[in-house]
């Protein structure tokens, strides 16, 4: 039991690390900062590519058509090359909601090297660019919005000098698949990116969240975004970088009323979801692939083995460390959960939610190694070096 002793340590140790060394990532209660409205509000261009969306856009776009927001703002949604009427769907909900502007615009195919939705977001940006906006939201088409979403997110970048703020929209938690894979999606995305580092000024972290991003337009040019990032496929995260290597003040955080529509009720779903960017986020190395997988081994799969192992074989200090580990690993899944309003013992479920991942970043790998790249809403990439994208519509 040695060995196991050993592993069992190594995981404790890793997990006291990650407690207290990681910026507290696993704490929940960073949301929009202090924020004072101005005496003079500045123009917005919302910005939402959509592409066959028709599904969610009753439950998200009238919420967009009726923002709150005491300046001028207008709404392009950009039909992506949509087949289920997402375009016609937009307008007739535009003229029975009415509320804010609506500009429904087409981009036609992108060209090479760019990926579809980014091509989506040019466009968009290029038609709202006549009006000169101060300030662009870019969201999804699946993302649902309080009346005072836009006033505040402008009145926090405002009041703290952000050139980008960035809200983790909720995410929809329903089925079985959904509470199980769901709240820790965002758990593991923060234990990426801490949220408390991304805001530091002068801090190397970046990331954000593409529902909900509300970015300066002299910000956007500085970066010279989307142009800059084209080709990414994990695209919040390259813009947030964009924009602070090019000096930009950003930060990131979990909304309160800001929630995903989109539905995932099946394990497939799901798994998509997460296989079609894993491998890009691993930035397509085989090394850090491997690493990947005996990093999620050892934290998060060691602990139970470790613990019942232990105390199959009668060894005190591989079900002890194991047991402790397990401990501190449940303990900081709990605020997310609570924060998704889900009962605490699934926390217990986190070692075989952590597996799922591994799986599912593996089969990223598998895939990418296959030649069929990342996808987007039924529009394959191919890998970087190899040949442009094609349309594979289920």
């Amino acid at each position: 039991m040695s060995v196991v002793v050993w592993i069992a340590a190594a995981s404790f140790a890793g997990w006291l690390w990650l407690l207290v060394g990681q910026g507290f990532f696993w704490r929940t209660d960073l949301r929009l900062p202090p924020r004072e409205e101005p005496e003079h509000w500045p123009s917005v261009a919302v910005v939402v590519p959509a592409r066959d969306e028709a599904e969610v856009l009753p439950s998200s776009l009238p919420s967009l058509l009726a923002q709150d927001y005491p300046g001028h703002a207008e709404v392009y949604l950009v039909d992506d090359g949509s087949t289920d009427g997402t375009g016609e769907l937009a307008r007739t909900l535009a003229e029975r909601a009415g509320g804010l502007a609506l500009t429904v615009t087409s981009p036609g195919e992108p060209p090479a090297g760019w990926t579809g939705k980014l091509w989506a977001v040019r466009h968009g940006m290029d038609r709202a660019r006549a009006r000169d906006p101060e300030y662009l939201l870019l969201t999804d088409a699946d993302i649902a919005h309080a009346p005072d979403s836009l006033r505040t997110l402008v009145a926090a970048a405002g009041t703290g000098g952000y050139d980008l703020v960035s809200q983790m929209a909720r995410l929809r938690v329903v089925s079985g698949w959904e509470r199980l894979v769901v709240p820790a999606f965002v758990y593991f995305f923060a234990q990426l990116y801490p949220f408390r580092w991304i805001g530091r000024a002068g801090g190397r972290t970046a990331a954000a969240a593409g529902g909900c991003v509300l970015l300066r337009a002299d910000a956007a040019e500085r970066a010279r975004v989307p142009d800059a990032i084209r080709h990414a496929v994990i695209d919040d995260v390259a813009l947030a970088r964009a924009v602070k290597r090019a000096g930009g003040h950003i930060w990131l955080g979990l909304a309160d009323r800001v929630d995903s529509v989109r539905p995932y009720p099946r394990l497939a779903h799901l798994w998509r979801m997460v296989a079609r960017s894993a491998y890009a986020q691993l930035r397509h190395n085989p090394a850090v692939l491997v690493g990947t997988v005996a990093g999620l081994a050892v934290v998060y799969l060691a602990p139970p083995v470790a613990l019942f192992a232990g105390l199959a074989a009668n060894s005190p200090g591989a079900a002890v460390l194991g047991g402790l580990a397990w401990l501190v690993m449940t303990a900081t899944y709990l605020p997310m959960l609570r924060y998704y309003r889900q009962p605490p013992w699934l926390a217990l479920t986190l070692p075989a939610t952590a597996f799922l991942y591994l799986l599912m970043t593996v089969d990223s790998a598998v895939q990418h190694y296959r030649g069929r790249g990342a996808a987007w809403k039924g529009r394959t990439y191919a890998r970087p070096g190899t040949s442009a994208p094609e349309e594979s519509r289920p």
